[in-house]
């Protein structure tokens, strides 16, 4: 059928007239020029092809290594999820500022409260804590936690009213978290006048907040009689931290909070808590009671007294006075074992650097007057160049007196009395 068919074309062309001739002629120049344009579509829908995966590469693959660096912040521990700051900086230093902070948090050395939960009952709530919503123990890879209740204040039955100087640390565990965890869900960390269950008009209270769609609402703020002095947001984004297990750190300095979560600090407040506000309460709200998400869980709680925090007492009352610089008797060299106090001040001064101090030098009565005016200013001095030599105050910065024993603090009819009086004072300028 086909020879036939060819058989024909070549006859129709040989008898074919000169103007048919010529019609076939036009005919084949407009099929090589329909040639021509179906090669010009083809390579310019390559081109184009090619040109699109260019710029998605240039586009796209910025938003991929930001993607692949939040999945690397999550780590495995137990098989349970611990955000929290790693060791990974990010690479990218020409577009982001990594700022690193130390953790310098120290525990109260006088236990207060402590409990791990080892003699209550699984499913029961423990003995030494007291609630006005649900609550109950539950084991965790064989450790023992205690779940917060939606709506529920939960709080450590204690003995006495907590001191104005402590630390408090416990275990958190995040369950069940995701994108549909409310924006207004939080544990609250409360401080109370009140003690049980009364509503308080004197309270601070430091927010938590579990949320993982949005950046951390928390808040801190401070109620004095019923009228709120402070409210600030939190100001971090603590999504990463908070998920899984993580563990926060407390101290309470008199009216100064600091709160850590993970080793980084996420609140310090000089003036925070209020004058009586020394009742420790949890409080948790605005979680899913649907029984999988949305679980808050503490353990390994414990509360402990601590020492004074000079620092926060410098800077806040604007006057510290110690008697932890000692000195060999009648000179000014300072003994070992002034090194705690010192660095207190000097690093108060690092970081607050448009504070400016003066130190009083003051002995007690042994000695005559003049001597003892001379030797309470020279130990003025050596303090002075202990904070500069050791971290590098400006010399400008620190004024120098002496006092001698002219303001005693005590009695210098006794040993006891006049080791109070030798002293030495900071006085913010």
């Amino acid at each position: 059928m086909k020879t036939r068919h060819i058989l024909l074309v070549i006859c129709l062309l040989a008898v074919a007239t000169p103007s048919h001739a010529q019609l076939f002629k036009k005919l084949g120049k407009a099929a090589e020029r329909a040639a021509e344009r179906t090669v010009e579509r083809r390579v310019e829908k390559e081109t184009t092809k090619s040109t699109d995966r260019a710029l998605d590469t240039v586009i796209e693959a910025p938003k991929n290594k930001s993607k692949r660096r939040r999945d690397k912040k999550k780590k495995k521990n137990d098989g349970n999820i611990i955000g929290g700051n790693t060791n990974e900086q990010d690479t990218n230093t020409d577009s982001k500022t990594v700022v690193n902070s130390n953790f310098d948090f120290t525990p109260g050395n006088i236990p207060i409260f402590k409990d791990n939960f080892s003699s209550d009952n699984t499913g029961d709530f423990p003995a030494n804590w007291d609630s006005n919503g649900s609550g109950e123990l539950v084991t965790i890879d064989g450790q023992k936690w205690l779940r917060l209740g939606n709506k529920a204040t939960i709080f450590p039955m204690l003995k006495n009213k907590l001191p104005e100087n402590y630390t408090i640390e416990f275990d958190l565990f995040t369950d069940g978290m995701d994108g549909k965890t409310s924006s207004q869900a939080f544990l609250k960390l409360l401080l109370h006048d009140t003690e049980g269950f009364q509503n308080p008009k004197t309270f601070s209270v430091v927010e938590l907040s579990p949320c993982q769609f949005i950046e951390s609402q928390g808040v801190i703020e401070k109620h004095v009689n019923g009228t709120r002095e402070i409210r600030n947001k939190i100001g971090k984004d603590i999504r990463n931290d908070i998920t899984g297990k993580s563990r926060v750190s407390i101290a309470v300095n008199k009216t100064r909070m600091r709160v850590w979560l993970n080793e980084e600090k996420i609140v310090d407040v000089p003036r925070l808590i209020p004058e009586g506000a020394n009742n420790f309460k949890f409080y948790s709200t605005g979680l899913r009671d649907n029984g999988t998400n949305d679980k808050i869980y503490i353990a390994n709680f414990s509360i402990a007294k601590s020492g004074e925090d000079n620092r926060s007492k410098l800077l806040t009352e604007g006057r510290l006075s110690t008697n932890a610089i000692l000195f060999n008797t009648g000179s000014a060299s300072i003994k070992g074992g002034a090194d705690a106090i010192l660095k207190e001040i000097g690093e108060a001064l690092q970081t607050n650097p448009n504070v400016n101090i003066l130190i009083n030098g003051h002995t007690d009565t042994d000695g005559d007057a003049a001597s003892n005016l001379k030797l309470s200013q020279e130990r003025a001095a050596s303090v002075k160049q202990a904070l500069i030599q050791k971290y590098g105050i400006a010399s400008a910065r620190i004024q120098t007196n002496g006092k001698g024993a002219s303001e005693p603090v005590a009695t210098n009819s006794t040993d006891s009395g006049k080791s109070q009086n030798r002293r030495v004072e900071f006085i913010k300028l």
